[in-house]
This record gives C-alpha cells, sequence and structure tokens, in this order.
C-alpha cells in the first residue's frame, strides 16, 4: 500500500492526473484527466510501476500459466513493452485496424492456436479498445482471461470485459486516486465530489 500512495503522490506533483474540466477522446467531458504517456519520462517511478505490476500478475495468475503478453498501442504498449523485458515473455500486440499494406494483419507478433496472454492498458475508461483488441485475438484462437491496466476510471470497462469473459485487474481506480489526495490534504472535497459523480453517472 506504501508504494500506491507514493506513486498517487507522484501522478499529482508530476500533473500527470490533473482536475478541472476536459474533453475525452470518446468526446465525453470529464472532471480530470490521466495522462500516464509521461510516466515513461520518469524511469524510477516507470519501473516501480512496472515491478509493481509484475508482482500482481505473479500473485494473480502466475508467470507460468500464459505464454505472451499483449496490448493495444500506443499507451499500453510502452507499459507492456517493459513488462515483456522484466519477466522474459514474448510481446505481442493489437493494431486498432489492420495495416491495408505487406501482411495486412491486426495482431502482430510471434502467435498460435490455443495460445494464452494477458493484456495490459494504461488506462480503462467504457473498455472500447481492449474488447476491440481481445475480438482480434479471439479470431486467431488467442485466449485472453486477465486485462491489467494501471488506472480504471470506473466508468463500465469491468463490465464490458467481464462480458467478454475477461476479468479486469486496476493497479489503482480514480475513487482511490481521489481518496488518497484528499487524505493528504492536496485536493479539496469539491473535486472529491465532482470525480464521485461522475463515476456514479
Amino acid at each position: 500500500m506504501e508504494f500506491v500512495k507514493e506513486f498517487v503522490t507522484f501522478l499529482h506533483e508530476k500533473e500527470i492526473i490533473k482536475f478541472g474540466d476536459f474533453t475525452l477522446a470518446s468526446g465525453k467531458s470529464s472532471s480530470y484527466y490521466v495522462d500516464l504517456r509521461l510516466v515513461p519520462s520518469y524511469p524510477r517511478e516507470f519501473r516501480m510501476m512496472v515491478k509493481y505490476l509484475e508482482n500482481q500478475i505473479t500473485e494473480d495468475v502466475g508467470l507460468d500459466n500464459f505464454e505472451s503478453i499483449v496490448s493495444v498501442p500506443t499507451g499500453g504498449l510502452v507499459i507492456a513493452s517493459a513488462l515483456a523485458i522484466e519477466t522474459v515473455k514474448p510481446l505481442i500486440y493489437v493494431r486498432s485496424k489492420p495495416k491495408d499494406y505487406g501482411t495486412s494483419k491486426s495482431v502482430e507478433g510471434k502467435i498460435h492456436d490455443g495460445m494464452k496472454v494477458v493484456m495490459i492498458d494504461d488506462v480503462a475508461t467504457t473498455g472500447g479498445s481492449v474488447v476491440n483488441a481481445i475480438k482480434s485475438l479471439t479470431e486467431v484462437n488467442v485466449t485472453v482471461k486477465d486485462a491489467y491496466v494501471i488506472v480504471d476510471r470506473m466508468e463500465g470497462a469491468d463490465e464490458a470485459l467481464t462480458e467478454q469473459g475477461v476479468k479486469m485487474h486496476s493497479m489503482l481506480n480514480i475513487l482511490q486516486i481521489t481518496e488518497i489526495l484528499y487524505e493528504q490534504k492536496m485536493i479539496d472535497v469539491n473535486i472529491l465530489d465532482k470525480v464521485k459523480k461522475q463515476i456514479s453517472k
């Protein structure tokens, strides 16, 4: 738990999480914004985050119970690449749409029938990009049972993945983050309430 508190403080201090009024890629408005693409610019914290994720996967799934790590470009892929190096596991990734030249594949990397993989992404909102990736993997007979994200925005991703038969694990969720920041007097009660209201919509 100590690392989680430290990491949340770091996210806030480096403005990786910001509070205010933001428009997300989906067009939805949000009272906060999380940009985990900034984390690799801080190698010490980035490595600690990857190690924490590795420990979580080892405990939940076991490193011997899957063959490869899979991700979706771009945010999750940077994390998955570092994790693949730490765990000495092969890495594959799923394009959002197949390239229209060469082999026209949507799944990149060495795969085989019945392969078991663990999915990694940075932030989960509705889970759309991960669900699409899972469908592409299913088409080539690659099995995903577990997906890991660093931050769960708690806006439906969990349910969307459950429908695909995939269990979603998160290192942090937005409620945890805001409660830790509020306890440490880094944000005020208005911000906490706004986030809670956004989750309950």
